[in-house]
């Protein structure tokens, strides 16, 4: 019965201030958009920044006096390391087979193999890493390995340009979204702290008469800790609201600008995990504003 009581009197204050909660959600609102909107664009860069990883790999070249058996023992030396997720041989006739393929439509690039009478291209070593910061190690290993002498080049560190900025951008991307969202969270705090403060003062007159009957201090606070609470409910049900038809519509785009997933699917299949986020974050914001306020206005 008290619960329901002080539900009761928090709700009244939320209506009560009218224009002045409608205000404070909203600035929360912006702050939980801020917030998922920092969750959605991590998908997008985490993956497009796994699909080049994964596009990255060492092409091992080996000079023509290189047998396949050297080869093959190059190949089961570097799968010996921790660091190798794979390394796939391939042969002279296969990179030629897979060169004349891709240059099918090229009449003078086929002529020109034709005119050669010989096979041009070497047998290689496609090694991936299992993390794209070891190829460095994988490279150190195979210029002080006894297969150096084999080796005529290591084709890999144009790609590490690639990846190395678009990690960048990548953290960059999350330290500007996260100080984003500090401020507007800052902001909605500053905001619901004012309406609680507006509504203490709006009500002095039954805080005075609670005093007076003997009401308890935690009794006198918590209709305004529910009224931020309230806040934060709200605002966190509206964004949500508000990413439906976002990600509905932005969602096919980037998943072909990104490579990556539907932001619509994942809006979905992630639905109660991103509003309850949003949801922890509004009622801590609320709550939070609420008690600063309650505790220097209310004096009991």
């Amino acid at each position: 019965m008290h619960l329901r009581r002080v539900i009761k009197e928090g709700v009244i204050n939320f209506w009560r201030n009218g224009w002045v909660s409608l205000a404070a959600i909203l600035v929360m609102v912006l702050s939980l958009f801020m917030i998922g909107s920092l969750m959605f664009s991590n998908v997008l860069l985490t993956s497009a920044l796994s699909r080049i990883e994964d596009q990255v790999d060492i092409g091992v070249y080996f000079k023509k006096e290189a047998t396949e058996d050297e080869i093959l023992n190059a190949q089961a030396a570097l799968l010996q390391l921790a660091q190798v997720k794979s390394a796939s041989y391939i042969s002279e006739d296969e990179a030629l087979e897979k060169f004349r393929t891709r240059h099918a439509t090229n009449a003078l690039i086929t002529q020109s193999l034709e005119e050669l009478g010989e096979n041009p291209l070497q047998a290689s070593l496609n090694i991936k890493a299992k993390d794209p910061s070891q190829y460095e190690v994988i490279a150190r290993f195979l210029d002080a390995s006894a297969y150096s002498a084999l080796i005529d080049k290591i084709n890999y560190f144009q790609n590490q340009v690639v990846i190395e900025r678009l990690s960048g951008f990548l953290g960059a991307s999350r330290a500007a979204g996260f100080g984003i969202t500090i401020v507007f969270s800052l902001i909605a705090m500053l905001v619901v702290f004012n309406t609680i403060r507006l509504a203490i003062y709006t009500s002095r007159d039954e805080i005075s008469v609670k005093r007076l009957v003997g009401a308890t201090r935690r009794h006198v606070r918590t209709p305004f800790l529910v009224e931020g609470a309230m806040y934060g409910i709200i605002s966190a049900i509206i964004t949500m609201i508000i990413f439906y038809p976002l990600t509905l519509w932005i969602g096919p785009a980037g998943a072909r600008f990104f490579g990556g997933p539907n932001l619509f699917n994942y809006y979905l299949s992630n639905f109660f995990e991103i509003f309850f986020i949003l949801l922890a974050v509004g009622v801590v914001l609320g709550v939070i504003s609420s008690s600063i306020a309650t505790r220097r206005y209310l004096k009991i």
